[in-house]
This record gives structure tokens, sequence and C-alpha cells, in this order.
């Protein structure tokens, strides 16, 4: 997962050079959808997730429609780096969010010491040494892209409590066929210019690994640990993103940059680890069904 969603971007960034957000979204969804269909129609999984549309639209809003356009549009003005590293938020606001539905493990010392180093890494970034972010259009990015981070620690909680009994082929292919034909008006009504062969290619590998791939694996994680640690995988994602921008698209990285980002790291694994590694939990027997936490009412 640190991987395959520490990548996308540096392709969104390649992306947007010629297509617009919109479009970007669209043909993500459409492509990650049609991937899929052929498997999810041979595992008849389609019916059990339609049962459930109403879900299934919902978390395709919070975990797509929503962040899919808002990234594209902020990295028409960020880093692919810095944009990585702001999403790596993720686990501060799933901290916090399973504070909102009666999880007070929040409350232990190195959890919410964790919260304000966590945050206070992102204020470094935005406004210290170097000027990571300059201008009020960089401002407004940077606010598109928290946005996205707290959309991205809600999605995993409706998946659990939600969508638990769906199979997750259903539940993926249905959602990105409802977010991409919502965009694709959209998106070729702000498409103005003949998009460039990297910037297709680009768009290809963000539906096909991105996408289709990325969120199978996902689904996975969220079953096998949960929907407050499964987002932990994010705490790698920035290391990519950060690499791959400075490698291939020349970004710099900037002093505030290089401070806030160890207090961001930091501060989101305590915040969602209270500071400590906790053994993996031994294999269910295999008649019985592996149950995820209460860790939020439903």
């Amino acid at each position: 997962m640190a991987v395959v969603w520490g990548v996308p971007y540096l392709f969104i960034k390649v992306a947007v050079d010629s297509y617009s957000p919109a479009a970007v979204v669209a043909g993500r969804t459409l492509i990650g959808a049609l991937v899929l269909l052929p498997f999810a129609l041979r595992q008849k999984a389609l019916r059990p997730a339609w049962s459930k549309i109403g879900w299934v639209l919902a978390f395709g809003a919070i975990e797509m429609a929503g962040p899919f356009l808002l990234l594209g549009h902020a990295e028409q003005t960020l880093p692919s780096g810095l944009t990585g590293l702001l999403v790596a938020t993720v686990p501060l606001f799933a901290a916090l969010i399973a504070f909102g539905g009666g999880d007070r493990s929040v409350l232990k010392p190195a959890r919410a010491i964790g919260l304000v180093v966590g945050f206070a890494g992102v204020a470094v970034i935005v406004a210290g040494p170097g000027l990571a972010i300059e201008g009020g259009g960089g401002l407004l990015a940077v606010g598109e892209i928290l946005l996205v981070a707290i959309l991205y620690a809600i999605a995993p909680f409706i998946i659990a409590l939600k969508l638990r009994d769906v199979p997750a082929l259903g539940t993926i292919t249905l959602a990105l066929f409802a977010v991409g034909v919502f965009y694709l008006p959209i998106g070729m009504l702000t498409q103005h210019e003949v998009p460039t062969i990297d910037a297709t290619l680009a768009l290809i590998a963000l539906g096909v690994v991105c996408t289709a791939v990325a969120f199978i694996v996902f689904f996975a994680l969220i079953a096998r640990v949960g929907p407050v640690r499964a987002p932990l995988f994010t705490y790698v994602n920035p290391v990519v993103a950060i690499l791959l921008g400075t490698i291939i698209l020349g970004e710099s990285l900037t002093l505030g940059l290089l401070i806030g980002f160890p207090l961001v790291i930091l501060g989101c694994w305590l915040a969602a680890t209270g500071g400590t590694i906790r053994p993996r939990a031994p294999e269910p027997e295999p008649e019985v069904e592996a149950e995820l936490p209460p860790v939020a009412p439903g």
C-alpha cells in the first residue's frame, strides 16, 4: 500500500499538466472500474454491493470523488512530494475520529502529544524556513490536501462498519463506475487541450495500479487490521512521494519540509499507536470469522 499509494502523487502531477483535474478523476476511475469489472462479474460480487448502494455511493464520494478531484487541483500548485507528505496526516485525523466515536485512548499522553506534534509539523511545512508554500494559492492547495486527509480517514470506518459483509470487489467496482460516470461530462467540458503522451500514460497507470489494484489491497488491509490501524501505511507514503518528486521531477527540498517531515511522521505514529508496537494477533481458526474492533458507533 505504501508503494502503490506513494506513487500516485507523481502520476497526478504529470497527468494534470495536460488533463483537467476532473478529466483525471473520470479517467482513472473508469479505467479502474473496467479493469475490475470482469473479475467482479465472475465472482458475482456486484449484486451484494448493489443491495447497499447507498453506502457504496457514500464510500465512493468520500474515498474517491472528493479526494481525487482535490488532489488533482492542489497538485497544479503543490509539488508532488509535499502533497504526499500532507496526506500522511491521515492517521492523525483517524485518531480524532476514533475519539469522537468513543475511543478515549486518544487522551493517553503519548497519543495526545502525537496529535500536537503532527499538526506542528504541518505548520512548519506551511510557514517554516524556506517557505515550502508560497502565496494564497499554495495555502488553498494545502487546505485541499488536509481535507483529503480527513476524507481518507473517514472512508475506512464506512468499510468496516457498513460494508464489512459486502464483497470488496463489488463495492470498489460500483463505486468507481459511479464516480467515473459522474465526472465524465465534467471532464469533457473542462478539457481544453490535447493531452500529451506522458500525461496519458500517467493516467493509465493511475487507473490500473493506483486505483484498481490499490483498492483491492486496501480492503484486504482493513479486513486484516481494522480501520484505525489500516492508514498506518501512510507513514511510508511521503518517503516514496518525496523521493520520486525529487529524482524524477526535480522538486526542491526546502528547510521547512526537511524540519516538518519528521515531525509529521513522529506525530502520526504517536497518535495512532501511542508509541508502542502491538504484537501481531494470532490467526483465527479457519471456521471462525475474524471480527473487526468496534472503533466507532454504527
